[in-house]
């Protein structure tokens, strides 16, 4: 074996024993998400803590630098070995932007984050159950402070949530995504305001009394179908619908029940479905370098946007699924699938952003990520923060929030220190629609086999599309290297007029 890739074994040795210990990381924030038992939030606050110590060190520490040294100029990021494949040198280079990530950041501060992070998830969900912003704000204030001091030690060139942001999507910026999202408001906010004086969808079948073991039931039959492999997973419920994976062996899921509203505990379950279905994915071979990760949260968020709105809520989807669905829930028995379809993708300004049709989801999102923008500059407080989020919900949706638990304390981002997340989410529907077009290149009967049931050729293609690479693209790379264009908006949007002019007949 040539010296160099010795080397290079002997670093991802070394690194997967690093993602080992993620992986033990991953199951203690599962738990406490899941079955933790209520009153041991504060041990597990130290747990995580000690753990984001122990991570940081291994990232950090002489072994897993002197390894990483001897195939790559940590300074200058220039290979040193001449004899490694183009997948290797890509891994080292994620390799080192990662390790200047976490050298930037003081083991102290890691730590102290960690603990923040676990005792704010507490307080957070307390809150919005009691509808008592003024209990959590102190916490976010705390948080936000942490996200600057953050932004300070990455560094940034114009301005802080720059840092923040390219910890969850590599190489972009709080300018690159104003524009994009400036364009995308400027798009849905007039499509919005036609659809609103259409003639209007009925829907009321979705909304009713629904088992919720049947529920579960559905979903799981949901997850088989699309490939999901159970005995490398598992569904449970939990109050924030979540993916998170150890392993590509064991990549888990949480679904939201609600015994009122149909629709909602089958689109998370196809959302968080295809979060696992990425990480069921990766190669196991690469476990533990940058080529077994995912590219990015907002490539992630394409993969799970892609189950639950391109194939999820296609009329070619409920041509098979319905009927199944009605042998769960009787109820639904004389519906047609027409109106099945068009109720599923009915067009009705909400409060939640996980309840938000495909319309409006991009505008809550952009809502959040003007918020905490300023928030992250100081142009807002956080005591300002339930004014300004009812200003802009009236002003992008249409709708105010009556309380705070359906306005900021809706979501647990914040609660966890995840400043910078939210643009991924818009990110994702992006780059899923511009993915799409080389899809349907590559299957333009695609319609016809869903409609028969048939879905696992979907997983098929993404695999070969998206999940081998694991990280040796970045994102817009690999929607390059995939469809031949380079990315743009345009594909989002044209299938959104192109959906809901049919739907609305516009």
């Amino acid at each position: 074996m040539h010296k160099d890739l010795q080397k290079y074994q002997d670093l991802h040795s070394i690194s997967r024993r690093t993602a080992l210990l993620q992986g033990i990381s991953h199951l203690l924030e599962w738990d406490q998400e899941t079955y933790m038992p209520s009153d041991a939030s504060a041990i597990r606050g130290e747990q995580l803590e000690t753990m984001a110590g122990l991570l940081h060190e291994k990232r950090t520490g002489k072994e897993f630098t002197s390894a990483l040294s001897k195939l790559i100029d940590l300074k200058t990021g220039e290979i040193s070995s001449k004899d490694l494949n183009t997948s290797q040198v890509s891994a080292l280079k994620r390799w080192r932007r990662d390790y200047i990530h976490a050298t930037a950041l003081p083991k102290e501060f890691v730590e102290e984050f960690a603990r923040l992070s676990s005792q704010s998830l507490e307080v957070w969900k307390k809150a919005r159950a009691d509808n008592a912003y003024h209990h959590f704000a102190p916490f976010l204030d705390k948080i936000i402070s942490m996200n600057r001091k953050k932004a300070e030690y990455l560094g940034y060139k114009d301005h802080p949530y720059d840092a923040l942001l390219d910890l969850y999507e590599p190489e972009n910026n709080k300018e690159k995504t104003t524009i994009l999202f400036n364009s995308l408001k400027k798009f849905l906010v007039p499509l919005l305001k036609k659809v609103s004086v259409a003639k209007q969808i009925s829907n009321d079948f979705l909304f009713g009394n629904f088992d919720h073991q049947k529920q579960l039931d559905y979903s799981r039959q949901l997850l088989d179908s699309i490939g999901y492999v159970t005995i490398h997973g598992r569904l449970d419920t939990s109050a924030h619908p979540f993916s998170t994976s150890l392993h590509p062996t064991d990549s888990r899921i949480t679904t939201r029940l609600h015994s009122k509203s149909l629709m909602s505990s089958i689109l998370s379950t196809l959302h968080e479905g295809g979060h696992a279905l990425y990480e069921q994915g990766l190669p196991t071979e690469h476990f533990g370098s940058p080529l077994g990760e995912a590219i990015s949260l907002g490539m992630h968020e394409s993969q799970s946007r892609w189950w639950e709105t391109r194939i999820g809520q296609s009329k070619a989807f409920w041509q098979h699924q319905l009927p199944i669905l009605k042998k769960h829930f009787k109820s639904l028995n004389d519906l047609s699938l027409d109106d099945f379809y068009k109720a599923i993708n009915k067009v009705q300004p909400s409060l939640i952003r996980v309840e938000a049709d495909e319309m409006t989801y991009p505008l809550h999102v952009i809502l959040r990520t003007e918020l905490e923008c300023a928030l992250i500059d100081g142009s807002l407080s956080v005591r300002d923060l339930p004014e300004a989020w009812n200003a802009k919900m009236q002003e992008l949706v249409g709708v105010t929030p009556p309380t705070n638990s359906d306005g900021c304390l809706q979501d647990v981002h914040w609660s966890m220190g995840a400043i910078g997340y939210f643009p991924t989410y818009v990110l994702g529907n992006l780059y899923g629609a511009h993915l799409f077009q080389s899809f349907e290149k590559d299957h333009p009967d695609w319609t016809s086999n869903v409609a028969e049931g048939n879905l696992k050729f979907i997983k098929t293609w993404l695999n070969d599309a998206v999940y081998k690479h694991g990280r040796e693209y970045n994102s817009l790379e690999l929607l390059e290297k995939r469809t031949g264009k380079e990315f743009t908006s345009k594909a989002y949007i044209e299938y959104l007029q192109k959906k809901y002019g049919e739907i609305y007949q516009l």
